[in-house]
């Protein structure tokens, strides 16, 4: 049974992933993994997430939980600092306008459906991130994605397939694999300000 962290876990995880960018970006080292309860070490999906001036900045992480929570944040802290491939690497003095986010992840989900049309059904806006699997291709959206860009269920599943490198439609073909996830998402209100849960809401047009 997947567990919800409490505020001040979230908030806990979100300065530590902080902590860790400013630590490698000042010695090139990932700084010790600290000592935490049982809940923080439990396997869980992450992603975190860097934005500046509104605009992303960096956003990688682990799908799957293959890995403790404490250690996947600090990892995914460090790749989304300095080895997403669209951005160049963050500057330490950087740092200071950057607002960091966390994501935790459910285990995704395969949807099955008959027909391909059904997908529609299963997807919720504020509710669901996706994971689209073909030949050899993977593009992940984390629910807060389609909120942002006030999509509907078919512009999410598009764009899932656009990040996979696939055509917009690809998620009309026989043999795509689509799967979906909830998050938890713990966010800086401001540049390491003041933690707080962001709660994720449809809007009303896709309702």
């Amino acid at each position: 049974m997947v567990h919800l962290l409490t505020l001040e876990e979230g908030e806990f995880l979100v300065k530590l992933a902080r902590r860790t960018i400013e630590t490698y970006l000042r010695s090139g080292r990932k700084p010790p993994v600290p000592k935490v309860g049982e809940r923080l070490r439990e396997k869980r999906g992450v992603f975190v997430t860097l934005t500046k001036n509104g605009e992303l900045r960096g956003c990688i992480g682990y799908p799957l939980p293959n890995f403790p929570l404490v250690e996947a944040v600090m990892d995914s802290a460090i790749s989304s600092a300095v080895d997403d491939p669209r951005f160049p690497p963050v500057a330490l003095d950087e740092l200071q306008d950057i607002t960091i986010e966390v994501s935790i992840l459910t285990q995704p989900e395969l949807i099955r459906v008959r027909n391909p049309k059904d997908y529609l059904k299963h997807v919720e806006i504020g509710k669901h991130g996706l994971i689209v699997e073909y030949a050899g291709h993977t593009g992940l959206l984390l629910p807060q994605v389609p909120i942002e860009w006030d999509w509907s269920v078919e512009e999410f599943l598009s764009q899932t397939c656009m990040k996979a490198g696939l055509m917009p439609d690809c998620w009309l073909q026989e043999g795509v694999r689509i799967s979906r996830f909830s998050a938890q998402i713990f966010t800086e209100v401001t540049p390491g300000g003041r933690v707080e849960e962001r709660r994720l809401s449809c809007p009303e047009s896709h309702r």
